[in-house]
């Protein structure tokens, strides 16, 4: 820091300035790649949580269970692993619950609308 000549106010040069920023993105960045535990639970098993929570609310527990119960499991399996520090388990087992949380999803619109499609077939073929 420079001091300006009337020693009135500091004055920081534009570079350090810049410097001092990308030192503290730097720092940011790390600490999240890291992995610490709330950046773990904020960025991959509480996302992966809602996925599945939001399977479950569409009936995947009936018309996709495989998909679903491997989404349940490995949800658990990132919150122990994340209580037990082993956060790159916990990243690895968050990122399963959630593929197969949407592919429970996803399962269960295909089963859904093909029970509609089917009962809409029905209900024409009555009207007949």
């Amino acid at each position: 820091m420079i001091v300006d000549p009337a020693g009135s106010r500091l004055v920081i040069p534009r570079g350090m300035f810049a410097a001092l920023r990308l030192a503290v993105v730097v720092t940011v960045l790390a600490s999240a790649a890291s992995g610490c535990a709330p950046t773990v639970y904020s960025v991959h098993v509480l996302p992966a949580a809602r996925v599945v929570e939001e399977a479950e609310l569409a009936g995947a527990a009936e018309h996709a269970p495989y998909e679903y119960h491997f989404a349940r499991v490995h949800l658990e399996q990132a919150r122990v692993a994340a209580a037990e520090s082993a956060y790159q388990d916990a990243i690895r087992y968050a990122k399963v619950a959630a593929e197969h949380g949407r592919l429970a999803q996803r399962r269960t619109r295909e089963v859904l609308g093909a029970a509609r499609d089917r009962d809409e077939r029905d209900d024409d073929e009555e009207n007949r």
